[in-house]
């Protein structure tokens, strides 16, 4: 007996299964790339776990305790930076900007040494090197030239920390480094819109270098240390005595940038 002929229309090779089978092609080209991407190392979620230590108030990221850290140091040099500012500063304005700074910073120094007491993270005792750098400036100012270089200073520098609090407050899982973004959030926008009613504030060269800064994101970093069970003392952070300075008559408009 001779085989019957295929019939025609039938099988995988036929108009109807070649469409199936295209189909199914694609739907596995578009789940594989997410299956395999989802689960193999090196991945934000895969940086984060690895990164994140548990506490009783929630894991702690590498970011939270960047933030932590960064909180700390804001304070050891723009509490001295204000208490300056209402002495050397020329007009009005800034040293109420000063004394805002001072009253800020103090509170959360107070704040940020109880948070890392109860996760037990060691604190830095003195500013970075940067920022000795920026109080060194500074305290070699004079006049105007000072109340300028004091608001666009500061200004740039509570902008960048502005951004950090933000990606904490929306992202942290412990509910001690939450509670701290609240307090930060309300203390860094009170001097951000206090240094600029000082009149001083270039906001054109502000842009430029908040768009140039080149921090390198902290996900590829372990960041600072992690819980400890001696993290040391932090010093609470007081203000550096500076001699008083004649005032000279209040600026009646900023000077060029210097």
């Amino acid at each position: 007996m001779r085989p019957r002929p295929p019939i025609k229309g039938r099988g995988i090779f036929s108009g109807t299964g070649l469409i199936i089978t295209g189909l199914a092609a694609t739907l596995a080209a578009l789940v594989f790339p997410i299956w395999s991407y989802a689960d193999r190392s090196g991945t934000g979620v895969d940086v984060l776990n690895a990164q994140s230590v548990s506490t009783q108030y929630g894991p702690l990221s590498a970011l939270d305790r960047e933030f932590v850290t960064k909180v700390r140091l804001a304070g050891l040099w723009e509490l001295p930076a204000g208490q300056q500012a209402q002495t050397k500063g020329t007009t009005e304005a800034v040293r109420t900007a000063g004394r805002h700074l001072v009253e800020g910073h103090a509170f959360l120094d107070e704040r940020v040494r109880a948070v890392a007491s109860q996760l037990g993270l060691a604190l830095p005792n003195e500013p970075n090197d940067q920022q000795k750098g920026w109080l060194r400036e500074l305290d070699a100012a004079q006049g105007t030239q000072y109340d300028w270089k004091f608001a666009n200073i500061l200004r740039l520098a509570h902008g960048r920390v502005f951004s950090v609090v933000a990606q904490v407050r929306a992202s942290t899982r412990n509910s001690l480094v939450r509670e701290l973004a609240d307090d930060a959030n309300t203390t860094v926008l009170d001097h951000i819109k206090i240094l600029e009613a000082t009149g001083y504030v270039d906001f054109d060269a502000l842009a430029r270098d908040m768009a140039a800064d080149s921090t390198p994101p902290l996900a590829n970093s372990p960041g600072p240390a992690g819980p400890t069970t001696d993290p040391g003392s932090a010093v609470p952070v007081a203000p550096s005595p500076y001699a008083t300075y004649t005032l000279p008559p209040a600026a009646a408009s900023p000077p060029p940038g210097s």
